[in-house]
């Protein structure tokens, strides 16, 4: 039982992160239809900018603020300057933003170096509780706790607010939303830097959790993330949280249990996910509903 307990923990602080990054690929294809290969970028420059400003003031919160705010801004320069010319058209979107993703991993090297760097929780979340005579550890529970926490406010924006309104209804109809003068390519920016800031939250927690950050992280979880998008459905954020829980938890398992399978295992369940419900396992399209 300590086992299973152990590896569902493991796996659903995996999920989490996943999801984090995912989840801001899920709504930025829903309301602006844009795909987005360079978002596993703002991932590692979360993570490295995040452990930086955590090294110069020796506080995790404070390196967590820098990575989202250091997220946000290179979403406002990606939407602006990257994406923006190439709206619409889906073989630029993946030719420029693939540019782009190898651009701001080279650039990851050039300012800290290209060896790995190390990380550690702050010691408030180091250790363990023991509960029960199970052992759990403390930042595991702490990285669900925030992926939830995440999930939860995203839901209350796009449910609960007079800007998520908006957003449910430029996903199913932008040019109906602009004629009622509400301006379009500002919403659309937001998003993007609620996407970016999702996915350096998820970075700078990568940090503590594997030991080790590198300037490749980025493209690593950006394929496990498009997967979760996969099996969810393209644009239905719902399914991205349980489209990554799931990936999380069969990683998990598969890396313990038959180890020779789990690298393949996500690329497996996308494949039957895809032959059996192509549209995924939630459906598309759920940033509206």
């Amino acid at each position: 039982m300590d086992l299973i307990i152990n590896l569902t923990l493991n796996g659903l602080a995996t999920g989490m992160l996943i999801f984090l990054l995912a989840a801001g690929l899920t709504l930025i294809f829903g309301l602006m239809d844009v795909l987005n290969f360079a978002h596993g970028g703002l991932f590692a420059w979360g993570a490295y900018s995040g452990l930086w400003v955590y090294q110069q003031t020796g506080s995790f919160i404070i390196g967590i603020a820098g990575a989202i705010i250091t997220g946000c801004m290179l979403g406002i320069i990606t939407e602006k300057w990257i994406i923006k010319p190439v709206y619409g058209n889906h073989v630029q979107q993946i030719l420029i933003t693939l540019g782009l993703m190898l651009v701001l991993s080279e650039m990851l090297k050039v300012i800290w170096g290209p060896n790995q760097l190390t990380a550690s929780p702050p010691d408030y979340l180091k250790g363990s509780w023991e509960l029960g005579g199970v052992i759990v550890i403390k930042y595991r529970i702490f990285i669900i706790l925030v992926g939830l926490f995440i999930f939860a406010a995203v839901q209350f924006i796009l449910k609960k607010t007079k800007i998520g309104l908006v957003v449910r209804a430029g996903v199913m109809n932008k040019e109906m939303v602009q004629a009622l003068g509400i301006n379009i390519q500002k919403v659309f920016m937001f998003v993007f830097m609620i996407g970016a800031g999702m996915a350096a939250l998820g970075g700078v927690l990568l940090g503590p959790y594997s030991g080790v950050i590198h300037a490749g992280m980025g493209m690593e979880f950006a394929i496990l993330a498009f997967i979760v998008v996969v099996i969810g459905g393209m644009g239905n954020f719902k399914g991205s949280v349980l489209a990554a829980i799931l990936v999380g938890l069969s990683g998990s398992f598969m890396a313990y249990f038959v180890p020779d399978l789990s690298l393949a295992v996500n690329m497996l369940l996308m494949a039957v996910v895809l032959i059996i419900r192509p549209q995924g396992l939630f459906g598309a399209g759920g940033v509206r509903s």
